[in-house]
């Protein structure tokens, strides 16, 4: 069932006559075993959908960006709406971990397949949106602007992995994705700049009683006395 419900997902139009077929050999064909027929070739294709779920649910929880959009008058929560473009129909998959760490705030994800709601008690669910529904920028996103100038390694770019990795049909909803031509364009000096600075002084390690007897035991031949 697992396999059939992240196999229902994908988008393919085959899917729910391959699903058919292949509960009926498992349950009247005598192919009680064919899961694990790895070489079958209807196998194959429900496990490929499989794995092109997971890969975009893991997209989802990477590249979803909540927005602030007011606040309960009633209990105080904060609520934030998200808009993302799944390639597949991945919200209900998806969702269980938004919910499990971002519980305490109210939130909602739309998506043109289908949204997310999340009150605090329960997780629901609603028809597809399209893009205008969802809010435009906050002060959120120069946050998520200033962060990743932060962690933006010039020395370690490869733009290629890059964008296997966060493919461009992303980048449009990704506040980050503004400023990533503008820090590429800039890695030749900076890479520059971080070679021809002076070299900082090391600082004497910390007087903790624990690393000083890791210490002695490393200068001796490391039986603990």
């Amino acid at each position: 069932m697992d396999i059939a419900r992240t196999a229902a997902a994908h988008t393919d139009p085959r899917r729910w006559g391959m699903l058919y077929r292949l509960l009926w050999r498992i349950t009247r064909g005598g192919e009680s075993a064919l899961l694990a027929v790895a070489t079958d070739p209807d196998i194959r294709m429900v496990q490929n959908w499989c794995k092109a779920v997971g890969r975009e649910i893991h997209k989802m929880h990477a590249f979803v960006r909540f927005r602030l959009v007011g606040k309960n008058e009633v209990d105080g929560r904060e609520q934030f709406v998200a808009w993302f473009e799944p390639q597949y129909r991945i919200v209900r998959l998806a969702s269980p971990f938004f919910r499990n760490r971002f519980a305490s705030m109210d939130w909602s994800i739309l998506t043109p397949y289908e949204c997310a709601h999340w009150d605090g008690e329960s997780l629901h669910f609603t028809p597809g949106v399209p893009r205008d529904a969802a809010p435009d920028d906050d002060a959120l996103d120069e946050l998520w602007r200033g962060y990743y100038r932060s962690i933006f390694n010039p020395a370690r770019l490869k733009v290629k992995a890059m964008q296997s990795e966060m493919a461009k049909r992303y980048w449009k909803n990704l506040p980050e994705a503004r400023i990533i031509d503008e820090l590429v364009a800039g890695c030749t000096k900076r890479v520059r700049d971080m070679l021809d600075a002076e070299e900082r002084p090391v600082k004497p390690a910390p007087k903790i009683a624990y690393l000083e007897k890791l210490r002695g035991l490393n200068e001796s031949d490391g039986t603990p006395t």
